[in-house]
């Protein structure tokens, strides 16, 4: 069952399309990716999917209804937590989600309940009496993802959640997030921290100049995308000479980063390296250590979207 059916939507200011055509579907009881860079659309494309902003045209159906006509019964259905800081300030932490459950109608002893239990899976056990405005910032950004979960919905949108979490929340809630996926909850998700995405999401999309210029799993995308691997050379002594026997190399890119480690990066990695390989040995230059790395999302990322950018598309 898909929970999200966007089918050529626009919407337009003017001459600019901030989301130009879009196809989308998101399937039910998953985390879903959305990803692109500064400008890309997708701030105005969560607005059009939580009916904060009605679209130009086109149509969209969320949770089987249809978000054009009815944008106030999704509302009472869905979870939105934007980019925005959100929170009153002379409320303390546990007040804040007490209030956010009222305003939900959750009666008093779920709403109790609730409170306690968000309270231990946020760590905000220590600073609960706190009031909001003396908070830092990433524990308002913790206060505010988890207040969105003092009343039950079937989609909730989260744009980038983690801003302001240091290493160890941001998996915690993370992992958090993983487990009311299996509850049925779908999760409309955005960042710009690649390894975020590659962790957690079921499946991605990649926006560019308001378009979706891919949507596949993780894993596929690099099947799809990750023809170039990148390898990592590690010489067993500093080669001052070494840019000047590997600048003629052909169909690859190296970076030089220091006069004992380079890094290759191409499609023709196998030829490439021999090739590379021979130079270092006719030069008596010796290796003392050589890595392919896997390729990584971020990596597929820049590569769409600097695809996307080439001037024939």
């Amino acid at each position: 069952m898909s929970c999200i059916v966007a089918k050529s939507l626009y919407k337009t200011y003017g001459s600019v399309k901030a989301v130009d055509g879009i196809d989308l579907t998101v399937k039910s009881g998953q985390v879903f990716g959305f990803l692109g860079p500064n400008g890309a659309g997708k701030s105005t494309t969560i607005k059009l999917l939580t009916t904060l902003i009605p679209p130009s045209s086109g149509k969209l159906n969320i949770l089987g209804i249809d978000a054009i006509k009815n944008p106030l019964e999704i509302r009472n259905k869905i979870g939105v937590v934007l980019q925005q800081p959100s929170y009153e300030p002379t409320l303390s932490v546990e007040k804040s989600l007490e209030k956010y459950g009222m305003m939900w109608n959750v009666n008093h002893k779920k709403r109790s309940d609730r409170v306690e239990e968000l309270i231990t899976a946020f760590d905000l056990q220590e600073f609960r009496k706190k009031r909001n405005e003396d908070l830092s910032l990433g524990q308002r950004r913790r206060v505010q993802v988890a207040r969105e979960f003092m009343h039950d919905m079937e989609l909730l949108f989260l744009d980038e959640p983690t801003v302001g979490l240091d290493p160890t929340a941001r998996r915690k809630l993370l992992d958090f997030l993983k487990n009311k996926i299996k509850t049925g909850l779908t999760i409309f998700f955005t960042t710009h921290v690649l390894t975020e995405a590659e962790y957690i999401c079921d499946e991605i999309a990649i926006m560019n100049r308001g378009k979706i210029i891919a949507v596949d799993t993780p894993q596929e995308l690099k099947n799809r995308f990750g023809s170039e691997k990148t390898i990592k050379i590690h010489l067993s002594q500093v080669q001052e000479k070494i840019h000047n026997l590997l600048k003629d190399v052909k169909d690859c890119k190296i970076d030089f980063n220091t006069g004992t480690n380079i890094t290759i990066h191409s499609d023709e990695s196998e030829i490439v390296l021999l090739k590379i390989l021979q130079i270092l040995n006719e030069n008596g230059i010796s290796i003392e250590d050589l890595t392919a790395m896997p390729t990584n999302l971020e990596e597929i990322f820049l590569k769409v979207v600097e695809d996307s950018d080439a001037p024939n598309n």
